[in-house]
């Protein structure tokens, strides 16, 4: 069987860590090719300066994996849906909602797969997770409360990355909207930004600090929803949503990868999320499908739009 060919435009931590490992394990997959602007390589396999000299050199490319920073993603995937490749997206899938939105009417007319690659979703905990809280709202009990904690060392997952801090680059919101895709991926129901106090270091444009109150639908049975976010936390780090219910206490950590009910392990997997992402856009492609999520996007935004924004300590790596 000929495997569908792919193209990873973006050679950074994340592509080398996680995709270039989970291509292989699949085995759904053939890693034709790979762009780096800076000359990056991975071993055995042609390395182009940019999208556009690879979709040249390879006409006949399935489909193509982008791992850059959020603010070049709108125009990568036009070029690459309108030369008819489908498109992985890595998260966040674009830089504003209004490009997200465009993209699918792209997809659309390109008759193309989009899939917004929101990983955090795809671990079997989350899924878990899902499946207990929508029997908790079916049997007229309430959910509570929902407590995001997500904080960790920049320097240590992105160092160097001044990206991060410019406009467009999301800061501490790159992995925050983690806990957020994960938030909306659990709950019964939509959930909204209330207020949120942003913190902007004086040196640069996206925040290092965040929380953010979050109220859901009326009549869902669901309280209090919060989320602290900080990309300066030291030691171990913390990636944790804590449920309070009438069904009881869910602790969802590391990541979305270990769920606890009342204290006791539940479901303690290892990390194989990338992939269960390259299954489902394999999938996806077979089925002529698209999966566009732009709620964590949007919640993001909306943060954004009601948030208070302070001024804090200058950063420097």
């Amino acid at each position: 069987m000929t495997l569908p060919t792919l193209g990873l435009v973006g050679l950074g931590k994340i592509a080398r860590d996680q995709h270039i490992p989970a291509i292989a394990a699949t085995g759904l997959f053939q890693l034709a090719a790979v762009v780096s602007p800076d000359g990056g390589a991975a071993d055995g396999v042609p390395a182009f300066r940019s999208q556009a000299e690879m979709l040249a050199a390879l006409p006949g490319l399935d489909a193509v994996a982008l791992c850059t920073p959020p603010a070049v993603r709108h125009g990568l995937t036009v070029e690459a849906l309108r030369a008819g490749k489908h498109v992985l997206i890595e998260k966040p899938p674009a830089a504003t909602l209004s490009e997200l939105h465009d993209l699918v009417a792209e997809a659309e007319a390109a008759r193309r797969t989009l899939f917004t690659a929101w990983h955090s979703q795809f671990n079997p905990a989350v899924e878990e997770t899902r499946r207990r809280l929508a029997n908790i709202i079916s049997n007229d009990a309430a959910i509570r409360s929902v407590a995001i904690t997500w904080k960790e060392d920049v320097r240590r997952w992105h160092p160097g990355q001044d990206w991060i801090f410019a406009a467009g680059g999301f800061g501490v919101f790159d992995p925050g909207i983690n806990a957020l895709s994960i938030l909306t991926d659990i709950l019964p129901a939509p959930v909204f930004v209330g207020a949120a106090d942003l913190h902007v270091p004086a040196n640069r444009d996206t925040p290092i600090a965040a929380t953010l109150e979050m109220r859901a639908a009326p009549g869902s049975r669901i309280g209090r929803v919060t989320a602290d976010f900080d990309f300066l936390q030291q030691g171990e780090q913390t990636w944790a949503i804590v449920i309070e219910s009438d069904g009881g206490r869910l602790d969802l950590t590391h990541g979305g990868t270990r769920l606890a009910v009342d204290g006791v392990p539940v479901l303690a997997e290892p990390d194989t999320e990338y992939q269960r992402i390259y299954r489902h856009f394999h999938r996806l492609m077979g089925d002529g499908a698209s999966d566009v999520d732009a709620r964590p996007l949007s919640l993001v935004a909306d943060a954004c739009m009601v948030g208070r924004w302070h001024r804090t300590d200058a950063f420097d790596w």
